[in-house]
């Protein structure tokens, strides 16, 4: 089965990388969520995706410079009026918590391309390892320094390197690294890439795959999973596959 992960949760209907947008990807039944993470002034790991708070939240600034305190008091869902309560920036622990009430598979992007974030793999190593997670978790990132790092020092938990060009022959690098599992933008994933990288024992999960037809293309190429802004839409294609 084509399992479907949620990016940055339900995130075309409900505030991106927020607890509501994960709890939400959860009810429509998707397998998995793909978060984001980087590290506040104080070094406590937090969800978010950009380097700045500016776009998602009411606030101004980078993540880096602000306090984990600072942070926690921004509205995440401040252009959504509909909402009765604000929703705040989750700390990576709050969504590790809620996620062993669930059977959820979590891929954490290391969002370390631009600043360093020097500490950030051993500090989420150390709560996956502490929540008893190791298992259901997947490390992503365009800097695969970074998820090379994290498998050095948790060789137990999966990593996934992002891919956002066409790369030869994918799998090979993916075994030279000790990947399980590649993430191609979906452009760069045609359906021989995929084919063949799970011939070769690699799970191949393209990203952010929206288009009906993209969708229906993985479905019918056997994909290991896709990454979507809506889950709900996904779910309701792949009913129309035979298991």
């Amino acid at each position: 089965m084509t399992l479907i992960f949620a990016h940055r949760g339900y995130s075309v209907s409900y505030p991106e990388n927020t607890m509501k947008a994960f709890r939400e990807a959860e009810k429509v039944g998707a397998e998995g969520l793909e978060i984001d993470v980087q590290l506040s002034k104080d070094g406590q790991v937090v969800v978010i995706h950009d380097e700045k708070v500016d776009r998602t939240t009411n606030g101004k600034g980078f993540v880096k410079d602000l306090t984990y305190k600072e942070l926690r008091n921004l509205d995440a869902s401040y252009e959504n009026k509909t909402f009765l309560k604000k929703e705040r920036i989750p700390s990576l622990e709050e969504v590790l918590e809620w996620l062993t009430s669930n059977e959820i598979i979590c891929n954490i992007e290391l969002k370390n391309g631009i600043f360093p974030y020097e500490g950030m793999e051993e500090k989420i190593v150390e709560l996956v390892r502490r929540y008893g997670l190791s298992d259901r978790i997947i490390f992503s990132s365009f800097n695969h320094y970074s998820i090379i790092y994290c498998y050095r020092l948790a060789p137990e938990i999966e990593i996934a390197p992002l891919i956002v060009e066409g790369l030869y022959m994918p799998w090979v690098y993916a075994k030279s690294i000790r990947a399980k599992s590649i993430q191609p933008k979906y452009i760069a994933a045609p359906n021989e890439v995929i084919i063949k990288s799970m011939e070769n024992g690699i799970d191949v999960r393209p990203y952010t795959v929206n288009k009906e037809a993209e969708m229906r293309r993985l479905f019918d190429v056997g994909c290991s999973g896709f990454i979507t802004d809506d889950p709900a839409k996904a779910i309701r294609i792949r009913k129309q596959y035979k298991k």
